[in-house]
């Protein structure tokens, strides 16, 4: 079950990415080539007083010539406490992946 506070930071992600889907567990932006999926995880621990930013994980896959998309690309894991600075980094990183830019139509 998605809780509110699962899905806070991607909440917060879609209006720095206004051309992002949410579907309620994730937040995907899809082009011809390309899938980005971002999802939220959270520390299952507890008993940790401190709360930790949540891990925000970028998937990005390649879509093969029969249309089906290649998960695994690329795959790496987020955690900023700074959620303009989250924003940026990722931003970043898949700009750099696919050669597009996550605030515009990925194309």
């Amino acid at each position: 079950m998605v809780t509110k506070n699962k899905v806070e930071t991607l909440q917060l992600l879609r209006d720095y990415f206004p051309t992002a889907i949410f579907t309620g567990m994730c937040l995907v932006f899809i082009s011809e080539d390309w899938r980005v999926e971002l999802t939220e995880h959270k520390d299952k621990d507890f008993s940790n007083s401190d709360a930790e930013p949540s891990i925000i994980r970028v998937r990005i896959g390649k879509r093969a010539l029969d249309g089906d998309v290649i998960s695994g690309h690329y795959h790496e894991d987020f955690r900023l406490p700074s959620l303009g600075e989250l924003a940026e980094q990722i931003e970043k990183y898949v700009q750099m992946a696919i050669g597009a830019n996550l605030r515009e139509n990925i194309e």
